[in-house]
């Protein structure tokens, strides 16, 4: 059983993130192509997810040639979700910091 490799993975990177949060990309325009690639960003980590998931479930089963490939699956998979969830506080923090401006 031939395992998929593990790609695309270069997409879900900081870079990705930041290049929409600066505002300097289409997120500027306000035509909702900003936004549009932060769902994209997610959709990503759900995959990566997905296939840590997968490659968890062969590794228990046994089917799994080389425990390598899981183990780095789970590392992108936990580091993209540490990133998500730090960009959300901030983006949450910036929200309430300019409700408390207009108060």
């Amino acid at each position: 059983m031939s395992i998929p490799a593990i790609g695309g993975v270069t997409t879900v990177l900081p870079t990705t993130y930041l290049s929409g949060a600066t505002g300097t990309d289409a997120t500027s325009s306000g035509d909702g192509a900003g936004f549009a690639s932060v769902l994209g960003s997610i959709d990503s980590l759900q995959q990566l997810q997905s296939t840590s998931n997968q490659l968890a479930v062969q590794a228990v089963t046994g089917d799994l040639d080389d425990v390598h490939d899981y183990t780095v699956a789970a590392a992108e998979a936990s580091l993209t979700l540490e990133l998500t969830a730090a960009l959300r506080n901030k983006a949450i923090d910036a929200f309430s910091e300019i409700m408390r401006m207009q108060a």
